[in-house]
This record gives structure tokens, sequence and C-alpha cells, in this order.
């Protein structure tokens, strides 16, 4: 579904990803991790298209700099850390706008939008929410509304930059639920950033660990988030309990001298 050969992205000066390789199948959840600055977000950005870079990208088997506008975003939904929302977006409208890439120039959206934007608003508890303005919501709810926008666009691959931030801890199980089971429903193919190391292990299919803009280990949960690797590329003390086959990742204090 997604392709990266060779890709190097340089902000300014600085080389924030250093020649990766990914590579995920269609239904696939790939969760990228690592420590602040090793260039999680700029790797979903590249993937997306909002930043430029050496390589190649290819998407659905087509080469993404021969994809228009429309059609890009008919394959991909991304969901930012920090979105642009309009003054005065009420939630309805604003999970309207994932319909866009949908929708001819100049045209007006039609039932099966308008269906797709209340199917989102119900899986995602935010019905009775419709009319209120985005601004006017919590942290947790905005994540939501953030999030059905995305499975409102329909688009075959998601990508999410820490999609559970300001989310309680009901909400986050909520939602990673939501997506894994759409994951599995609807062959959706999901790209995930998280500082959560948790959160990614007990979700995603695989992982790959980011640090200093290289992919440093990639594989299944259980391999990458060892005591070891958090040891050497978080400078993290931590304890590894295994549940189940998924790794649970808990902070170690050090021993008062």
């Amino acid at each position: 579904m997604i392709c990266c050969r060779d890709v190097s992205v340089h902000l300014g000066d600085r080389l924030v990803l250093d020649r990766l390789d990914v590579e995920l199948q269609r239904g696939g959840w790939l969760s990228i991790v690592g420590p602040n600055g090793a260039g999680k977000s700029t790797l979903l950005r590249y993937m997306a298209g909002l930043v430029p870079g050496s390589g190649e990208l290819h998407l659905d088997g087509r080469r993404a700099g021969t994809l228009g506008r429309r059609e890009r975003a008919q394959l991909i939904a991304y969901v930012p850390q920090v979105p642009i929302i309009p003054d005065g977006a009420r939630v309805l409208d604003y999970v309207l706008l994932g319909r866009t890439p949908h929708i001819r120039p100049l045209g007006v959206e039609g039932p099966r939008d308008i269906a797709a934007v209340h199917d989102a608003l119900a899986r995602l508890e935010l019905v009775e929410l419709a009319e209120r303005e985005v601004a006017s919501l919590s942290g947790g709810e905005r994540q939501r509304v953030l999030i059905a926008r995305a499975l409102a666009q329909g688009s075959p691959l998601i990508l999410l930059d820490e999609p559970t931030t300001a989310l309680d801890v009901g909400h986050q199980q909520q939602v990673l639920e939501l997506i894994d089971d759409l994951r599995r429903t609807a062959e959706l193919t999901v790209v995930t950033t998280t500082h959560d190391l948790t959160l990614a292990g007990q979700y995603a299919e695989r992982l790959v660990l980011l640090h200093q803009g290289r992919i440093v280990v990639d594989g299944r949960a259980s391999d990458v988030l060892t005591e070891e690797n958090l040891a050497r590329y978080y400078d993290a003390r931590v304890r590894v309990v295994d549940d189940g086959g998924r790794p649970v990742v808990i902070p170690v204090r050090a021993v008062p001298t």
C-alpha cells in the first residue's frame, strides 16, 4: 500500500531523514517510534506529500509524484498533531471537509457524503456534539473530531500523528480499537507515530524505531521494544513485561544512593 525507498529529507540545512526504506502491505498497521527529534512526524509528513525529499514513494503501486492532489487525497487521510481548524467551524462541517476529495470542483455533497460523515460521528461518539464549534471542545473531544474527519474521507491509507494525544485512557482504547476494527474489516492501512510505547506495542503489527533520522530497529513489537533498545536509543531505564506476546513498557526509577 505504501513503499518508501532510499528516502532522505532535509529541513533547511539539517538532514532529518537519512536514506530510509519502509514498506507496508494493505491492511497493515505500522507504528513509528523513537525519541524526540528522531524524525517521526517528518516521515509521516513526507508520506502525506507535505514535505519534499529525495528517494521514491509509491502509493497503492503508483508513483506518488504522478498523482494529482485529489487522487492523492483519495488514497491518504492525514491527521496532524496540530491541525488548522477554520474559525467558527462546527463539528459537522469540519468532518464534512473530509469528503472534499470525492466532490467535484464547484459540486456539492451528496447523500453518500452525508452518510459517511454521520457514520464517522457515530463511531467516535460525536453525534451530540455535531452542532458545537470545534474550538469550544475539550482537547480529547477535538482529537476525536480530527479522527472522524479522516474516517469520513474514506481513504484506504490513514496517517495519524500522535492520535491519542489529549485522550483519557478510556478514549485512547476506544479510538485505537475502532482503528483496529476498521483495519481488519475494511482493509484500512494505518501508519501512526506515538510516544506511548505500550500502546504502540499493544496495537501495531509492526514497529520501526527511528534514531537520528535512521531506522535502527524494524520488526514486531517484542523485537523492537526491548529493555536494551530503549536504554540505548531513549537513554531510558525501563522494565518490559510480556502481556500475551505484547510488550508493556514500565519506567523504573533509579535507586537512591
